[in-house]
């Protein structure tokens, strides 16, 4: 991958953090606000996509990480 490929690709992953971001503060703000029944299927849903979501988060990171490694490599 070129150089200017990996930077394009760096910064599309910058902007997918923010978003992952936002949708994580979206989300605790839903659960902390959510007035039904801890146990229904809604609340549920809305836990497992706080989940799903941290995981992208996750992966996110590390592979903003790995490729911003990538570029500071001198060969």
């Amino acid at each position: 991958m070129s150089d200017a490929k990996m930077i394009m690709f760096v910064e599309y992953l910058k902007l997918h953090k923010i978003s992952l971001e936002q949708d994580a503060d979206r989300l605790e703000q839903l659960k902390q606000n959510f007035e039904g029944d801890y146990d229904s299927e809604e609340y549920e849903n809305l836990v497992l996509d706080d989940y799903y979501n941290t995981g992208e988060l996750i992966a996110t990171l590390h592979l903003l990480s790995v490729a911003e490694g990538i570029l500071e490599k001198t060969y």
